[in-house]
């Protein structure tokens, strides 16, 4: 078991690098002048190499990205172009909303997916079954930035239900503790805060987990069909066994392993594949961040949250491996 884990944290250390290392190349060759973007169409060609030479972008390549390296071994990401502030501060101050984001998209995705894959598989060949599948279908194949106006004309525009953009109303103040909205407010005991926060969370949260919900329920069912034809399963109905206790306690039991291996990496794509929700629904977090340090040519903002969102996905992956030791005691790591 350690050595698996320190197996894959060494696994972990090259690929970051060579994330830096493509990240930076390829940040670079996108067309744009950062220092000509800050100051402006009317700036002098001195001002725009003296902001350039300020900023480090004066010398080469390889020194950029050696120098690069020097500070994030330091645990500096840098400085923003935009705001001047330290990147890690820029991340960690947006990193909670990102996060909440996508938990609630996987808790929406893993509940509503896995209960319709469960259904389908018991009932097999039915009209629920076919229609459950075809939904599965359009869900994966659904244009995630159409959904999201769609949900907001619908329920914020036509039917003002819900507020279309934003973690909280303007003049509602809640003093944060983790930066999780709707757990600070659970642990203040504020309802109002909570359900607020609830229904600013609920249309994004929605549309980002439409196509992890989709594939979640095909898995499940997939993996259901196959543990219900084993004879442990008949052997448990010969017992006497309720169905709902077949079926939850010793089927989905031991469907679950590539149940979780789709969550686990559904998780990973959510904290990283934010940016198109993030920015349709006005959501403070890194995926907003990065299209915004994008068009500025931001670079070390840019680099910054690539490599959290890279540190983060390939952390889930370790932690959905490890979890395989705990849901199926066969498995084993052979050095």
């Amino acid at each position: 078991m350690l050595n698996f884990i320190f197996q894959r944290l060494a696994h972990l250390i090259i690929i970051l690098l060579g994330i830096t290392l493509v990240v930076f190349l390829m940040l670079r060759a996108i067309p744009g002048d950062p220092a000509q973007i800050l100051l402006g169409e009317g700036a002098s060609v001195q001002d725009i190499r003296d902001l350039k030479k300020q900023m480090g972008l004066d010398r080469s390549y390889p020194i950029q990205y050696v120098l690069y390296l020097k500070k994030l071994l330091q645990g500096d990401m840098g400085v923003s172009f935009r705001s001047g502030s330290p990147v890690i501060h820029e991340i960690f101050h947006r990193l909670p909303a990102t996060l909440e984001l996508a938990l609630g998209a996987l808790f929406i995705a893993s509940l509503v997916g896995i209960a319709a894959g469960v259904i389908s598989s018991v009932r097999q060949n039915s009209l629920y079954d076919y229609l459950s599948m075809f939904m599965s279908l359009i869900g994966v194949s659904m244009p995630i930035f159409w959904l999201g106006l769609m949900l907001i004309y619908f329920f914020s525009v036509k039917i003002p239900l819900l507020p279309m953009m934003g973690r909280l109303t303007p003049g509602l103040d809640i003093e944060t503790v983790t930066g999780l909205l709707m757990l600070d407010t659970l642990l203040r005991g504020d309802l109002k805060a909570f359900l607020d926060a609830s229904g600013h969370l609920l249309l994004p949260a929605v549309t980002l987990a439409t196509v992890p919900m989709a594939l979640v329920a095909r898995i499940s069912r997939s993996s259901m069909l196959e543990v219900l034809n084993l004879d442990y399963i008949r052997t448990a109905r010969a017992k006497g066994l309720s169905e709902f206790v077949v079926i939850l306690r010793h089927a989905l039991r031991n469907a679950f392993l590539p149940i979780a291996t789709v969550l686990g990496l559904n998780l990973g794509i959510l904290l990283g594949g934010a940016v198109l929700t993030e920015t349709i629904f006005a959501w403070p977090g890194l995926g907003r961040f990065v299209v915004t340090s994008l068009m500025a040519r931001d670079y070390p903002a840019v680099q910054g949250c690539v490599l959290v969102f890279a540190t983060l996905m390939v952390v889930i992956n370790l932690m959905v491996d490890l979890l395989y030791f705990y849901l199926d005691p066969r498995i084993r790591v052979y050095e």
